[in-house]
């Protein structure tokens, strides 16, 4: 069977390439953004790869099978040469989640992670759980976790962990991701208003939210935030599933900080001391995504306590506070994180650690909702623990980044330019300061050519 996947370069799809490789299918595909490391790392599984969205890449070629199936991706919208063609001439096609979920996760047990942050560690953690279990699971995940150096593989365990995501499905699908994944066990991590582009209000997302427990069977678990009020709403819809919550002090699954940096705390399972964790993540954040993935894989079947150790050897995903490098007695992190909460809750932790020494961020507007400026209000606030923000205020933002920066009381200022970003952080930097880059996109490569300059000054 010949598969043509739309999109394929992306995170998700390019897993879902990885997948039906694996399952022994023919497959090939089509992106505007064909280039290193994800063009390589499908090349090296065999994959052809067609730069573009050319109607030809779907056209019968010579020595080649015609295409049975067209696989969709989330970004392809009509308009697009490939999406036109496909449609005038009939050809069979299909969303990426259906077909993940169809092809790949029924029979499986499945353990689904959403949530508007965390979803990528918080996967990437329980499949590494899972597989300290001798579970050996399957898996999908937005990143490349740290344990694994894939982002995607079948497994040869009965558990599947799939990051679910809220995004919608398709042009043609415009539900979230996760109501194909027909989950058993569903951590629901939190839920704040995100994906501006997508919905209107936070209650779109909570419906959205409802649909996923919807799907989730009474033999099932969910493993819900303790902390969150949006979550309970969700619940208070209806509920046919058994629940256990987590939380820091509070829920089924408890955690007691036992550093203020996230870096070590106690675990309880309803009151029943299991044990410490000391690992290398930070961040009262990080807490709640170990104890969600504990839960989960206690869920599936793991001893809890047996697994604590475990967390010792967990290697984040790339660019979750990645320290990146270390030049001129200034260390340089890249770090995702693109919502007010996520940017507040990292910079806490980095605060915890590093004492009084300064944090600069170097942040990118790169998210829909944040080029839309639906955060703009709850960002300066989100950067109460940066000494120093240097805002990156391209000529096409629709909106007036000095918006954040005023609100600073003098410690913001915005560029227009990577480059006068770059120029203005090297004048900034100095020895004992921890530099962070924010953004969910590329930054022009920021994060690496700052901490060259700084080997070369």
């Amino acid at each position: 069977m010949r598969l043509h996947i739309l999109g394929i370069c992306g995170t998700f799809m390019g897993g879902v390439a990885a997948l039906a490789r694996e399952i022994g299918l023919q497959v090939e595909g089509s992106d505007a953004n064909v280039y290193p490391p994800m063009s390589t790392q499908l090349e090296a599984l065999g994959i052809r790869l067609m730069d573009g969205y050319a109607a030809t890449h779907l056209q019968p070629a010579a020595g080649h099978e015609k295409i049975d199936l067209v696989v969709v991706g989330n970004a392809m919208t009509r308009g697009n040469p490939a999406v036109e063609y496909m449609l005038d001439q009939q050809l069979r096609y299909v969303s990426g989640p259906q077909w993940l979920g169809e092809t790949v996760l029924a029979g499986r047990e499945v353990l689904a992670v959403a949530g508007t942050h965390g979803k990528t560690t918080t996967s990437s953690l329980l499949a590494h759980l899972l597989e300290s279990a001798a579970m050996v699971p399957g898996f999908l995940i937005g990143g490349v976790p740290g344990n694994f150096g894939v982002s995607a593989r079948l497994g040869s365990g009965k558990s599947f962990v799939i990051e679910a995501d809220e995004y919608d499905t398709a042009f043609f699908d415009k539900r979230s991701k996760f109501v194909h994944y027909r989950p058993r066990i569903a951590i629901l991590n939190n839920l704040e208003y995100d994906h501006a582009d997508i919905f209107p209000d936070v209650a779109a997302i909570q419906r959205q939210f409802h649909h996923l427990v919807r799907t989730v069977p009474g033999n099932g678990r969910l493993i819900v935030n303790a902390h969150d009020e949006r979550l309970a709403e969700v619940l208070s819809m209806g509920c046919w599933t058994p629940v256990e919550t987590f939380g820091i002090g509070r829920g089924d699954w408890q955690a007691e900080l036992l550093a203020v940096d996230g870096s070590a705390f106690a675990v309880r399972r309803r009151g029943e001391y299991l044990g410490e964790v000391r690992w290398s993540l930070l961040g009262n954040h990080s807490v709640m995504n170990a104890l969600a993935a504990l839960a989960a894989a206690a869920a599936a079947g793991a001893d809890p306590q047996a697994l604590l150790p475990a967390f010792a050897g967990f290697e984040s995903v790339k660019r979750r506070m990645e320290l990146v490098a270390e030049a001129a007695g200034v260390r340089v992190y890249d770090d995702f994180a693109h919502h007010p909460t996520a940017i507040a809750t990292t910079l806490a932790g980095l605060r915890a650690k590093v004492g009084k020494a300064r944090i600069l961020v170097a942040l990118e507007p790169r998210s829909n909702s944040m080029r839309q400026g639906a955060h703009a209000d709850a960002l300066a606030p989100s950067l109460a623990d940066a000494d120093r923000v240097m805002f990156l205020q391209r000529p096409e933002l629709s909106w007036d980044a000095r918006r954040v920066t005023d609100a600073l009381d003098g410690r913001g200022c915005t560029e227009p330019s990577v480059d006068a970003l770059l120029a203005a952080l090297l004048a900034e930097a100095g020895p004992g300061d921890h530099v962070v880059f924010m953004s969910n996109g590329g930054f022009e490569g920021a994060p690496r050519r700052f901490a060259e300059a700084l080997h070369l000054r």
